[in-house]
C-alpha cells in the first residue's frame, strides 16, 4: 500500500517526538559551569537568535571562518547537516538535502539561493570565490519559497561581511603550508568622522597543484586569486544607517581540472584517442590506478581558469518609527570567466579542447517592510531582479575525420559551439505575518508571488557540416508560494515548530541549445522541529523531521547524441531527520555536532540510458545524486589557560559521509563510496588577545574523494571525468589583531 503524504509526515513527527523527549531527559541531569553564545541571525529577514528561530537555520560564526577551518563555500559540507558542494568547470554544485543544481549546461541556475549582505549572487560559478572578513555565514535549509523566491527550492546560504565600526579594529594574517601555500588576509577600519567609519579587507591566495599534468609539466588544481573589499557605513541619524560596500576579484590560475576516472561503456583501447597514439594518466600510472593517481592528468591541454568579477552593494536600514523598519538592498555584479578543459583527458588534440565563456551582469533590488507589535508582526516585501547572460562552449574539431575513417583534417576548422544570450528579469512580491495566539503558541502564515521571464537568443553550431541552428526561445513563469507555521514555547524555553512551504525553481532557456524550454520545478515541504537549552544554557540541540514531494526535477546530461541535454524528470520524495548540537562541557571543554538521515528517492522518471544507445530506464527507486543516505560530524575544543602567556584551544573534528551517487541511473562507476575527513588544529593566543597563531591539518588522513563525477558524451568513449576534494594539507598561520 502506497504510503501518503500526511501518513509520512505523521511517522517523522513520532520519531521526532521520541527524540524531543530524549533531548529534554539528557538535559535535566546535568549541572555545570559555562553557558554557550546566543547567536543572532537576519536570514529569515528579521533579527532573531538561532534557538528561537522556527526553521531549519544553522550558523558558521567568525572564529572557524579561517585558515585551517571554513575558507570557502566546498569547506562549509564539514559545517552544516545535508549539505554537498561540489564543482564542474568550477561551477558550484550546491546540494541540500538531496535537492541541487543536476543540470550541466550553460544558463542553469542552483537551487541554493546564494546572497552576500542581502545581494543576490546568481551565477554558480560566482559562488567557487573564497571567504575573507565575514562575520558569518547562515544556512537556511528547507524551501524557502515566501522570503526568497528564486532559485531556493532547496534552501539559501547568507554571507555576512563584517562592518565598519567607530573604533579601529582590524587583522592581518599569514599563512604557509604544504603546496607552498602562502596566503595573505587582513582588515582595517574605523571612524573617519561622526557618523561615518570605513574599512576595506584583501585576501591573496597562492599554492601550487595538488596535481600535476605529467605531459606538461604545469600544475593541476593550483589557486592563485586575490580580492578586495571597501567598505563605508553611514549613520547619519539614529533611525538610518546606510552601508555601501565595493569589491574586486580575480583568478588565473590552472584550477577547476577534469580528473580522469577511467570508462565507462567503451573499452579503454577503443577510444578516439588511441587513433593517434595518444594516452591517458591510466596508460602511465597503470589501469589498476588508486584514485589518489588520479590527482595528476596527462593531457595536451592544461587546465585553465581565468576569472573575474566586481560589485556594489548598498544596504539602507531606516526605523521608521511605531514599530515601522524599512530595508533596502541593492545591487550591481559584474562577472567573466574562461575555463578551458580536455574532454578527451589524453595527450593528442582529439577535439577534446572545451572553452567555455561566460559573462554575467546582473541587478538587483529588495525592499522589506518589518512591523513589531506587542502580539503580531508583519512583513512585507517586493524584489526585482536583472540580468545579461552571454555563454559560449566551443569545442574545435581537430583530428575528427579520424573517427569516421576520413582524413584527419577533414572537419578541419570546424567546431561543436553553442554560443548565445539570454536576458533574465525576476519579480516577486512578498508578505507574512506572525500572530501570538497565546503567550506561547504562534501562527505564522505568508506568500510569495513569484515571475520570471526569459529569453534566449543564440545558435547551436555544427560548422564543419554546415549545420546553423537558431536557438531562439522566450518564456515566462510565474508561481504563488504558500507558508504556514505553528510553534510552542514551552515553559522551559523548549521551541516545538510545524511548517509547510512551497518552493518555485524557474525555467530554464539554456544557452545556445537545442533543447526545449525546460520547465521550472517544485518543491512541497513538511517539516516539524524542536530547539532547546538545557544545562543553565550550557547545551543547545535541535533537531526536524521533513518529507518533500518534489516534482520535474530539473536534470542535465550528455545524450546519446553527445549533445548537451536537460528534462523535466517527473517526482522525487525527500524524507529526513536532523540533529545538530553543541555543549560547553566544564569550562574547558566543548563539543559540537550533528547527524543526518535522508532518504531521497525519485517516484516516478522514465529516462533513455545515454550510456546504452537511448534504451529506456524506468529509475523508480534510484538514489538522486549528491544525497548521502547517513552523515554525522563531531568536533572537539579544548582550551588551555596559560596566565601571562596566553591560552591554548585544541580542536579536533571528524565529518563522516556515507555513499553517493553523481547520475540518476545510480551506476558505479559515477559512485564515491563513504568517508570521513578528519582535521585538527592548536591555536595560541596572547594574554592581550592581540597575536594568535594556530597550527592546523585538513583531511589528516589524506582521504582521496571524488567531489564531482560525469560521464561524457558518447563522441568521447562516455569517459568518467570530474573533480576532487583537497588531499591532506597542513600549515601555520600567523596574525595580529587589533
Amino acid at each position: 500500500m502506497k504510503t501518503t503524504t500526511p501518513q509520512r509526515m505523521l511517522a517523522q513527527i513520532s520519531r521526532l517526538s521520541l527524540l524531543a523527549l530524549a533531548i529534554a531527559a539528557a538535559g535535566a541531569r546535568a549541572e555545570g559551569p559555562g553557558d554557550i553564545e546566543e547567536i543572532v541571525i537576519t536570514a529569515t529577514k528579521q533579527e532573531s537568535t538561532v534557538a528561537s528561530t522556527a526553521a531549519s537555520v544553522s550558523v558558521v560564526g567568525g572564529d572557524a571562518l579561517a585558515p585551517g577551518g571554513i575558507t570557502n563555500m566546498g569547506d562549509l559540507v564539514s559545517a552544516i547537516p545535508n549539505l554537498s558542494v561540489g564543482d564542474q568547470f568550477g561551477v558550484a554544485r550546491i546540494f541540500i538535502r538531496g535537492i541541487g543544481m543536476t543540470s550541466i549546461d550553460l544558463g542553469a541556475d542552483g537551487a541554493v539561493a546564494v546572497h552576500q549582505d542581502g545581494a543576490i549572487l546568481a551565477r554558480p560559478s560566482t559562488q567557487m570565490a573564497g571567504f575573507y572578513d565575514l562575520e558569518r555565514v547562515e544556512v537556511l535549509r528547507g524551501p524557502q519559497g515566501t522570503l526568497y523566491g528564486r532559485g531556493a527550492t532547496a534552501g539559501a546560504i547568507d554571507l555576512i561581511t563584517k562592518r565598519p565600526t567607530q573604533e579601529l579594529d582590524g587583522y592581518a594574517r599569514v599563512t604557509v603550508g604544504d603546496y607552498s601555500q602562502m596566503d595573505l588576509e587582513g582588515a582595517v577600519g574605523g571612524g573617519i568622522t561622526d557618523g561615518v567609519a570605513g574599512r576595506i579587507a584583501f585576501k591573496k591566495e597562492k599554492r601550487d597543484g595538488y596535481g600535476e599534468n605529467l605531459f606538461t609539466g604545469n600544475d593541476v588544481d593550483d589557486r592563485d586569486a586575490y580580492a578586495v573589499r571597501g567598505g563605508l557605513l553611514f549613520d547619519p541619524t539614529e533611525d538610518l544607517s546606510i552601508y555601501l560596500t565595493a569589491e574586486h576579484f580575480e583568478e588565473d590560475d590552472n584550477n577547476y581540472a577534469f580528473h580522469y576516472f577511467g570508462t565507462s561503456v567503451t573499452p579503454e583501447k577503443a577510444l578516439a584517442h588511441n587513433l593517434l597514439g595518444g594516452k591517458t594518466i591510466f596508460d602511465i600510472k597503470g589501469r589498476d590506478s588508486n584514485i589518489s593517481d588520479l590527482r595528476d592528468i596527462y593531457s595536451d591541454q592544461d587546465a585553465t581558469n581565468d576569472r573575474k568579477g566586481s560589485a556594489a552593494t548598498a544596504v539602507i536600514d531606516y526605523d521608521i518609527g511605531g514599530g515601522w523598519s524599512l530595508k533596502s538592498v541593492s545591487s550591481w555584479h559584474d562577472f567573466e570567466r574562461l575555463q578551458v578543459d580536455d574532454l578527451d583527458v589524453s595527450d593528442v588534440w582529439m577535439f577534446g579542447q572545451n572553452n567555455y565563456e561566460e559573462e554575467s551582469k546582473t541587478l538587483s533590488q529588495e525592499f522589506t517592510l518589518n512591523f513589531d507589535c506587542n502580539r503580531y508582526d508583519l512583513l512585507f516585501g517586493a524584489m526585482a531582479f536583472d540580468e545579461s547572460l552571454y555563454g559560449s562552449v566551443k569545442v574545435p574539431l581537430k583530428n575528427l575525420g579520424l573517427l569516421f575513417g576520413l582524413p584527419a583534417d577533414f572537419f578541419e576548422g570546424g567546431n561543436y559551439w553553442q554560443n548565445g544570450d539570454v536576458d533574465i528579469r525576476a519579480y516577486g512580491l512578498f508578505g507574512q505575518i506572525r500572530y501570538e495566539l497565546t503567550d506561547q503558541l504562534a501562527l505564522t502564515a505568508g506568500a510569495r508571488w513569484n515571475y520570471e521571464e526569459r529569453q534566449g537568443t543564440g545558435a547551436f553550431i555544427f560548422d564543419a557540416i554546415g549545420v546553423n541552428i537558431p536557438t531562439d526561445r522566450k518564456k515566462d513563469w510565474d508561481d504563488v508560494t504558500p507558508m504556514v507555521k505553528l510553534e510552542y514555547t514551552m515553559d522551559s524555553g523548549t521551541l516545538l515548530y510545524a511548517s509547510y512551504t512551497e518552493g518555485f525553481k524557474s525555467g530554464v532557456i539554456n544557452v545556445g541549445s537545442m533543447n526545449d524550454v525546460i520547465d521550472p520545478e517544485y518543491v512541497t515541504a513538511w517539516e516539524a522541529g524542536v530547539k532547546s537549552r538545557f544545562m543553565d544554557d550550557r547545551l543547545y540541540l535541535a533537531a526536524a523531521v521533513f518529507t518533500y514531494d518534489y516534482k520535474d526535477l530539473q536534470v542535465g546530461f550528455v545524450n546519446d547524441q553527445s549533445v548537451v541535454e536537460t528534462v523535466n524528470a517527473a517526482k522525487a520524495q525527500n524524507n529526513g531527520i536532523e540533529i545538530e548540537g553543541s555543549a560547553q562541557l566544564t569550562d574547558a571543554f566543548s563539543v559540537d555536532f550533528f547527524a543526518t538521515h535522508l532518504q531521497a528517492e525519485f517516484e516516478e522518471f522514465l529516462q533513455g540510458d545515454y550510456r546504452a544507445g537511448g534504451v529506456i530506464r524506468d529509475l523508480k527507486g534510484n538514489n538522486l545524486p549528491n544525497a548521502p543516505e547517513n552523515s554525522f560530524r563531531l568536533g572537539v575544543n579544548y582550551d588551555i589557560a596559560l596566565g601571562d602567556t596566553g591560552s591554548l584551544r585544541l580542536r579536533t573534528d571528524v565529518n563522516w559521509q556515507d555513499k553517493v551517487f553523481f547520475t540518476e541511473f545510480n551506476n558505479q562507476d559515477a559512485v564515491q563510496d563513504s568517508y570521513a575527513m578528519w582535521n585538527a588544529s592548536i591555536a595560541w593566543a596572547s594574554a592581550d588577545e592581540h597575536w594568535n597563531a594556530t597550527v592546523w591539518g585538513r583531511n589528516l588522513a589524506d582521504e582521496d574523494v571524488i567531489a564531482n563525477n560525469i560521464v561524457t558524451a558518447p563522441l568521447y568513449g562516455q569517459v568518467r571525468v570530474g573533480s576532487m576534494m583537497p588531499p591532506r594539507t597542513y600549515g601555520l598561520t600567523v596574525g595580529y589583531d587589533f
